[in-house]
């Protein structure tokens, strides 16, 4: 059979197994996220059926899928609301950094896996996933709730962070030198700052360059400046989706809009095809072997989250109960943690971080949404109403 026949068929007929897996986890109420990684680990290395003929798409469509990612985030904010947000909440973002980073670098030191996976491994920790934890808030109705701001702050923060953690997280994987290490780490962060910079001062300017009432052209102008400038970022160092976020962070007004709007379906497919590609560059027999350092990394970094939520939403003023739903709706990792660790393995890094990057996001975006539920819980607001009643006498 032609390459190219065979190449229709299996990215066909797994993408058509994809939206069977996105319809049964609409009816379940979960992430479809487990189920593409889950799809990616049965037909990729060690998995059932190896699918060889479509591993360049997949493996190109997955780094469309991370800077669509990152550019449709990056709409979501301005400049000025990054920076306002990061003032206003930057000591819960301390918080948030300390509690679940830096268990992520201890694990990979006890495990031997040396400096720069220890790097890696507090980013896969700390960033909680955004989407996740957005669709959990509208599920359970919770939008209004008086914590919900301080979660959404936090998610922010970590958005934020993450424009200066890649960068150095690519430098760093790269392997050079203290002193080169340095400089490039310099002059990634150097350009993060100018391109905010910009964003903030010249965002409008950029903004004028498209129409926003036509969509083709829209859709064709915004997604040709964000894979030109994704590229252009690596070539500093700093990373496509980084490059890629800036981008929709200087667009502003109608423009960010409408481009959400017209680019929303691409990266829905792309994203799609990122998990699914993490999961076929995945060994599925070594998921295995990590799945027990998973599960206890999870346990932990999932309290610390819970701690997070529950001391930044106390330093808020929230309420005991509000308190434990920002905890509990923190919970889940997601996106962001399969990209720290894609960029880690992709250099070379600690070969394992792979499983048990997949089982510990798998763990998280899976228990995450169960465990937001549980303020709400009879037996949990009976539990609170007795500690409460205990305190008082």
């Amino acid at each position: 059979m032609h390459d190219n026949t065979l190449i229709l068929i299996e990215v066909g007929a797994l993408l058509l197994g994809m939206s069977l897996l996105g319809r049964l986890s609409i009816r379940i109420g979960i992430s479809p996220i487990p189920f593409y990684l889950i799809a990616g680990l049965a037909f990729g290395e060690g998995g059932f059926i190896p699918l060889d003929a479509s591993s360049d798409f997949f493996a190109i469509g997955s780094e469309i899928g991370v800077i669509l990612l990152l550019a449709l985030l990056g709409l979501e904010y301005t400049a000025s609301e990054l920076l306002t947000n990061l003032k206003q909440s930057k000591t819960a973002g301390i918080i948030d950094a300390l509690f679940n980073a830096l268990p992520g670098a201890a694990f990979a030191l006890l495990l031997g896996w040396g400096p720069v996976a220890a790097v890696a491994l507090a980013g896969i920790t700390w960033v909680s996933s955004s989407g996740v934890i957005a669709k959990t808030i509208r599920d359970l109705g919770r939008i209004s709730n008086r914590e919900t701001p301080t979660v959404l702050a936090i998610l922010v923060i970590e958005d934020l962070a993450m424009a200066f953690y890649l960068p150095v997280l690519s430098a760093v994987v790269i392997g050079v030198s203290l002193l080169q290490g340095a400089i490039t780490v310099a002059i990634a962060v150097g350009a993060v700052v100018l391109i905010l910079f910009l964003a903030l001062r010249y965002g409008h300017v950029i903004s004028r360059i498209f129409t926003p009432e036509h969509n083709e052209p829209l859709l064709l102008g915004v997604l040709g400046l964000t894979m030109l400038v994704a590229g252009l970022a690596a070539q500093v160092n700093v990373s496509a989706a980084v490059g890629a976020f800036l981008v929709g962070i200087a667009l502003s007004g109608r423009v960010a809009q409408n481009a959400g709007e017209v680019l929303t379906p691409l990266r829905d497919l792309f994203a799609a095809v990122f998990f699914v590609f993490f999961g076929l560059a995945t060994d599925a027999g070594e998921l295995i072997g990590m799945l027990v350092p998973a599960i206890i990394l999870a346990a932990v970094t999932m309290a610390t989250k819970v701690a997070t939520g529950y001391i930044s939403a106390k330093r808020a003023g929230i309420g005991v109960p509000g308190r434990w739903r920002a905890g509990f709706a923190l919970t889940a990792r997601g996106e962001f943690s399969i990209v720290i660790a894609g960029l880690a393995v992709g250099a070379g890094v600690a070969p394992l971080l792979a499983p048990l990057a997949t089982a510990y996001v798998l763990i998280t975006v899976i228990l995450g949404p169960i465990l937001a539920r549980v303020p709400d819980a009879r037996w949990f607001k009976a539990t609170l109403k007795r500690r409460a009643l205990a305190r008082a006498s």
